[in-house]
């Protein structure tokens, strides 16, 4: 092989191991905490940490079983029988799992002086598959945690070490998983050369600063009224999955597993926007910004009127200009983004259930289809050429 291609393969094996490296370290970081609220005698702390650790674990692990059953027969020829995955998954194992199989794959595809084409799309097709349970697993349990160790360190007046850490490893693990999303999505661009470097780190940018700010916004409400903010989450949360259902979403292969991901989704856009269907985006996205930005608003409002000191003492004056200031800063470089930097593409009608249309040694090269089908969302179709839709699974 040539050293550019060779040298792209080791990359993508690289990231593979830092992302899997990441997640380790996050979650080392959070069973540290809950450890020490332990040996403290905060036990309420330690149950909400390993809480909401047990339910990203659980959500990850059906999303990943679901999958692996509805991929094409004889996709992974070398993964163990059924029971075995099974049994990997109750112990909720299978996302690491997935990722040492995105591993071997990716190495065993370096290796190769020549790879075939089916192995190179085979190693994209679990790649994306990882990238995908990354992010639910950061919004489903990285933002969630530091939300909670925030409201800890506000309302005790107190920053420990591990605290910290965890804060540390949240922020690592919020920031792979956008680069690693952005660039699962890139993978499934009909052309790669359309979105470069530039694009992404402006993509990365602008959602982690709109993130933060309604991470401090939650947080702070959080230390404020601590009693109040399920309450708040699951009045909005309600509100979004009816909003996410209006939307008719179809990214899982039964409608019993589609709530699931309706459900993860609802999460997602309590704290930041992610495009789950085709057209309006830029009125779903107003709509989406509108109403987080009037929603923090009222919290900050409620602040306001109710007490200006946190239980801590730190005053609200401190950190209200913070969150504003990132807020408007990740706004102009979203507007940047999508005015500039967001391509458009031409899809062909190339993924059949899975599989594409081209064969390599007698076999269908695997195509990813879940993410093919969120970055047609994600990047517009050029102007000049007519959308036929997908009729029969073609995408």
């Amino acid at each position: 092989m040539p050293w550019s291609p060779r040298a792209a393969l080791l990359w993508d094996l690289v990231l593979g191991v830092l992302g899997t490296a990441a997640f380790l370290i996050d979650l080392g970081a959070d069973l540290w905490a809950a450890g020490q609220y332990v040996l403290s005698g905060r036990y309420l702390w330690a149950a909400l940490v390993l809480a909401l650790l047990g339910l990203a674990s659980v959500a990850l692990q059906l999303f990943s079983w679901v999958w692996l059953r509805a991929d094409p027969d004889g996709l992974h020829a070398r993964q163990p029988p059924g029971r075995c995955l099974a049994l990997l998954h109750l112990l909720q194992l299978g996302y690491l799992y997935r990722c040492a199989q995105g591993l071997r794959q990716g190495l065993f595809v370096w290796r190769q002086e020549v790879p075939s084409e089916f192995d190179l799309a085979y190693a994209d097709f679990l790649s994306l598959d990882i990238s995908m349970l990354r992010l639910f697993e950061t919004f489903l349990e990285t933002t969630p945690q530091l939300v909670l160790v925030l409201a800890i360190m506000l309302q005790s007046g107190q920053a420990e070490y591990y605290q910290w850490v965890s804060i540390c490893t949240s922020f690592l693990g919020i920031s792979w998983a956008l680069l690693d999303y952005h660039r699962a999505l890139r993978t499934c661009l009909p052309s790669k050369a359309l979105l470069r470097l530039g694009s992404s780190v402006i993509y990365f940018l602008w959602n982690l600063l709109l993130l933060w700010p309604r991470v401090l916004v939650v947080a702070l409400f959080s230390a404020l009224f601590p009693r109040y903010v399920a309450l708040h989450f699951l009045g909005l949360w309600l509100v979004l999955l009816f909003w996410v259902w209006l939307q008719g979403t179809d990214f899982m292969p039964d409608p019993c597993s589609e709530w699931l991901y309706r459900a993860t989704v609802a999460t997602i856009l309590y704290f930041s926007w992610f495009n789950v269907a085709e057209g309006h985006t830029r009125g779903r996205a107003t709509i989406h910004l509108m109403f987080l930005l009037s929603d923090s608003i009222l919290m900050v409002v409620t602040w306001v009127t109710h007490s200006t000191w946190l239980p801590s003492g730190v005053p609200l004056q401190m950190l209200l200009p913070v969150g504003g200031t990132c807020f408007l800063l990740g706004l102009v470089l979203r507007l940047v983004y999508y005015r500039w930097l967001h391509p458009s593409c031409r899809w062909e009608p190339d993924g059949v259930d899975g599989t594409q249309g081209l064969r390599s040694e007698g076999r269908q090269r695997p195509q990813n289809r879940r993410m093919a089908r969120l970055a047609q969302n994600f990047f517009p179709k050029t102007r000049d050429e007519p959308w036929k839709g997908e009729v029969n699974g073609v995408l």
